[in-house]
């Protein structure tokens, strides 16, 4: 975590700094909303792997919006992460045809309170697809996050389901700048992603082991506590 720190503050700084790039609510502490996200999320679903899925996981952060909005206007089943796994059942389910709204409206944070069905994650369908944020991420698919560790939580609890597999694509759309050319730290909870899409570009990353479920040793007590889920698994895993 240490090591990340100094990387994500530059990429903040770097965005922040530059008008022409961030989008409110600013970059720092947060997956930076960017300048071009909707032309990365147009880009994101020209591929191939994409519109043959039919299941999208998402992150609910501002710069995937346009991801989600599109995956709602397909027909495709969403799911959106609840910010910070904080309900016991920790994805927002949307589709088309159970809502009123444009995918735009329903695939915000608020949208999806509102329009979108709250879903344990037994009742989660497999998973063809995932969409992460990112702060940066390099060309071999290295990814850092905000810090929270949520998306790593929510990709090991799928995991463990079965809900998430070997032929489950794992993409992250980014500003151009949020690339770097160097390698980048990771833990053994850290996934990396398959493919990386930019507003004028789209990397392919060659795939590496990915991580089998919660590396329960590198979480700490009030990390289990704040989320109902984790918490519910510990107490089952303990259980006589």
């Amino acid at each position: 975590m240490n090591a990340k720190q100094p990387i994500r503050e530059r990429v903040w700084q770097r965005i922040d700094g530059d008008t022409d790039i961030g989008r409110p609510p600013g970059a720092a502490g947060r997956i930076p909303n960017f300048a071009g996200a909707e032309a990365a999320a147009a880009r994101l679903s020209e591929l191939e792997e994409w519109r043959a899925a039919r299941v999208i996981k998402s992150n609910p952060d501002t710069p995937q919006l346009p991801v989600r909005a599109a995956a709602v206007e397909a027909g495709k089943l969403l799911y959106m992460a609840v910010p910070k796994l904080s309900a016991e059942a920790p994805f927002f389910a949307l589709h088309e045809s159970a809502i009123s709204v444009t995918g735009l409206e329903a695939a915000t944070i608020e949208g999806a309170r509102k329009h979108g069905v709250l879903t344990p994650l037994e009742a989660v369908a497999p998973v063809d697809f995932i969409v992460c944020g990112s702060v940066a991420v390099n060309q071999r698919g290295v990814r850092i996050g905000k810090g929270g560790g949520y998306a790593d939580l929510e990709f090991a609890l799928l995991t463990e389901l079965g809900l998430v597999g070997a032929g489950t694509l794992i993409a992250t759309t980014v500003h151009d700048v949020q690339v770097l050319a160097e390698e980048l730290p990771e833990t053994s909870h850290d996934f990396r992603v398959d493919v990386i899409v930019t507003p004028t570009t789209v990397i392919r990353c060659a795939r590496a082991p990915r991580p089998s479920g919660i590396a329960w040793d590198e979480l700490d007590a009030d990390k289990i506590a704040a989320i109902p889920l984790l918490a519910r698994r510990r107490r089952e895993r303990t259980a006589p």
